[in-house]
């Protein structure tokens, strides 16, 4: 008799990762914990030799005139409008951070923007084509973000594109502080960025990792610094020190090849925060 909290862990993986049933069960009875099962999935879905279950027939009609309901009625794509309408059919905030997963899957170029082709492709590999399975989706996606740290990465670099203003090469100081607070909490909450070695071993050391405080520190930092943006090498390679850095930032090294407004919010951060 499966019991109720494994029974619970088997609908979520499957929601995650359309996995079969069968095939999730074998997963979770291995690696017990929701999160290292679903990692395990994705490194190797094949390892249970089950064949995991393929998507289900999605409608390309039932695509397009969900498409056609909210894309501008003289142009070609769901812009601001037509978000926010899609938005209140799913029961979600437009500034949800689930949206920017959504944004992922289905390749919005922008902010308030969605192209046919995105829409088509993304939600097909999701595997839905009416609000209600939309809505499932979201509960999976929201998931995968919170505690799939490769998954978290790909939304999250997507995000400086999907975030950037068109013709600019970097975030505005004050965007990117805004999605660094939708996104950083999500994943430290959820396990996404729990501090991992380069084999991606979760570290044991006792020295702990990355702080819900310290995305305050860092904005604070930011601001006393100055500067208009963000560039996409600092987006990028923040992430890497949040999931690197230890509590104490002792184990960071000044003579990497980090940018060099990481290295100085490190020594401002040691100085002016942690007392060193």
């Amino acid at each position: 008799m499966v019991d109720k909290k494994l029974e619970e862990n088997i609908n979520q993986f499957v929601i995650v990762t359309s996995a079969s049933n069968k095939d999730a069960k074998s997963f979770l009875n291995k690696y017990k914990r929701l999160d290292v099962a679903i990692d395990a999935y994705y490194n190797n879905p094949s390892e249970f030799a089950s064949a995991s279950s393929s998507q289900p027939n999605v409608s390309t009609n039932k695509l397009n005139s969900l498409y056609d309901k909210y894309k501008e009625a003289d142009g070609t794509d769901i812009t601001v409008e037509g978000t926010i309408k899609f938005c209140e059919d799913l029961g979600v905030d437009p500034e949800d951070v689930v949206l920017l997963a959504v944004a992922y899957e289905l390749k919005s170029p922008r902010i308030g923007q969605w192209t046919r082709q995105g829409w088509l492709e993304g939600w097909k590999n999701i595997g839905c084509d009416t609000i209600s399975g939309m809505k499932t989706a979201l509960v999976g996606l929201r998931l995968k973000l919170r505690t799939d740290s490769g998954y978290f990465q790909k939304v999250y670099n997507h995000t400086f594109d999907f975030a950037r203003q068109e013709g600019q090469r970097s975030l505005a100081l004050e965007t990117a502080q805004a999605f660094w607070a939708l996104l950083l909490p999500q994943g430290i909450k959820g396990g996404a960025l729990t501090r991992k070695d380069h084999d991606q071993d979760i570290k044991m050391d006792g020295k702990g990792g990355w702080k819900m405080e310290y995305n305050q520190w860092w904005f604070d930092f930011l601001n006393e610094k100055g500067g208009k943006g963000v560039s996409k090498d600092t987006w990028v390679m923040f992430l890497d020190f949040v999931r690197t850095i230890d509590a104490e930032f002792s184990n960071y090294d000044m003579e990497a090849a980090w940018p060099s407004t990481i290295d100085d919010f490190v020594e401002w951060a040691k100085k002016s925060r942690l007392g060193h």
